[in-house]
C-alpha cells in the first residue's frame, strides 16, 4: 500500500486540531473516513502516529518527527496539483517556436499579439533562424513546434499545412527584365541569381520543381537569410529568387517584383511537429490559432505582384 495526499492532508489535519471529528469537518469528511486514512496511513508506514486516550489525542514521538516532512509532501503535492490547473488552463505556461526569419518579422506577430492578449500569463518565445535551423531545432526538442518549410527528402517531422507561398523574381529598378509584366525560369537561366543555399528546404522544393523541368539556374550566390538576398538585389549583384513573403521588404527598398512561370512554383508553409513530444495546453492553443488564421496571416501573393508590375 502507497501513503496517498490525503492520507497525509488528514494527517496533518488531526495533527493541528488534535480531535477527529474537528479535522473531519476542517476536510468535510466524516469522522470514520478520517480513523480508517489515520489507521491506513499508521499501517503503511509501521507505527503509530497518535496515543489515543478517552478524551486526548496526542502525536507519538515519530508522529512529531514526520509532522514537519508530511506538511511540506502536502504542500507540495498540492503547488502541483494547483499549477497543473494553471497550465491546463492557460493562466500560466511557456511556449518556444522556430520561425523562418521572414515569418517571424511580418506573419507571427499578428497572431502572437492575439494569443498573448487573450493568455496574458503565457510567456511566448520566438527564435527567429535560417530555415534549416527550423528544421534542426524541432528535431533535437529545443523548441515545440517550428514554422515553416519541411524537407522533401524526410520525412521525420509531423507537419500541418498551412498555406503555399509562389516564388517571384526580385530585381533591382532598371534592370532589363522588368519591362516584361512577368517572367519564365528559363529567362532566368543564364541570369545571375541570389537564392537559397543549398542546405534550405525551400531550395531543395524549388530545384526539384525546376528539374522536373530540365531547367536548372545558375546561382552567382546563396544566402541563408531573405533580408540578405533583398540586400544583394539592392546592390546590383544579381537577381534575387524567392517567395511571395518578401514582397513587402523589397518593395520597402523600391525593387521590382515579377511572378515567375512555366511552371509556377510554390513553397510550403507548415506547423512542424517532433513526432514522439506531445504539446503542451499553451502550445497546442497557439499551434490551433495560427492554423484557424492561416487565410489571413498567408500572404496575398495577387496583389503585391500586381503592384509591382504596375511600378515596373
Amino acid at each position: 500500500m502507497n501513503v496517498t495526499l490525503r492520507q497525509l492532508q488528514v494527517f496533518v489535519a488531526v495533527s493541528d486540531t488534535l480531535h477527529f471529528t474537528r479535522a473531519a469537518d476542517s476536510l468535510h469528511l466524516s469522522q470514520s473516513s478520517v480513523s480508517t486514512q489515520i489507521r491506513e496511513l499508521e499501517e503503511c508506514l509501521g507505527f503509530r502516529l497518535f496515543d489515543r486516550h478517552t478524551r486526548m489525542l496526542r502525536l507519538t514521538e515519530a508522529g512529531s518527527e514526520i509532522l514537519p516532512l508530511a506538511r511540506k509532501a502536502v504542500a507540495d503535492l498540492e503547488s502541483v496539483i494547483g499549477s497543473s490547473a494553471q497550465i491546463k488552463t492557460l493562466r500560466r505556461g511557456r511556449v518556444s517556436m522556430a520561425v523562418a526569419s521572414v515569418q517571424a518579422a511580418l506573419v507571427v506577430p499578428r497572431v502572437v499579439r492575439e494569443f498573448t492578449d487573450a493568455n496574458p500569463g503565457i510567456k511566448v518565445v520566438i527564435h527567429d533562424v535560417p530555415q534549416d535551423v527550423v528544421l534542426t531545432m524541432v528535431r533535437a526538442g529545443e523548441v515545440d513546434f517550428g514554422l515553416g518549410t519541411a524537407s522533401g527528402s524526410r520525412h521525420d517531422l509531423g507537419v500541418r499545412r498551412l498555406w503555399g507561398e509562389v516564388f517571384v523574381a526580385v530585381l533591382p529598378p532598371g534592370h532589363p527584365l522588368t519591362r516584361q509584366p512577368r517572367l519564365t525560369w528559363r529567362d532566368l537561366q543564364d541570369a545571375p541569381v541570389i537564392g537559397p543555399s543549398s542546405d534550405n528546404p525551400v531550395r531543395e522544393q524549388l530545384d526539384f520543381a525546376l528539374a522536373r523541368e530540365g531547367i536548372s539556374l545558375s546561382r552567382l550566390y546563396e544566402v541563408s537569410l531573405p533580408l540578405t538576398m533583398v540586400g544583394m538585389v539592392e546592390g546590383g549583384l544579381g537577381i534575387g529568387v524567392m517567395t511571395i513573403s518578401i514582397a513587402k521588404v523589397a518593395q520597402a527598398l523600391d525593387l521590382v517584383l515579377r511572378p515567375v512561370t512555366a511552371p509556377t512554383i510554390e513553397r510550403e508553409v507548415s506547423l512542424l511537429f517532433h513526432p514522439d513530444r506531445s504539446l503542451s495546453p499553451a502550445a497546442q492553443t497557439l499551434c490551433d490559432l495560427i492554423h484557424a488564421r492561416r487565410a489571413e496571416l498567408a500572404p496575398r501573393e495577387g496583389e503585391p505582384v500586381r503592384r509591382a508590375v504596375a511600378m515596373g
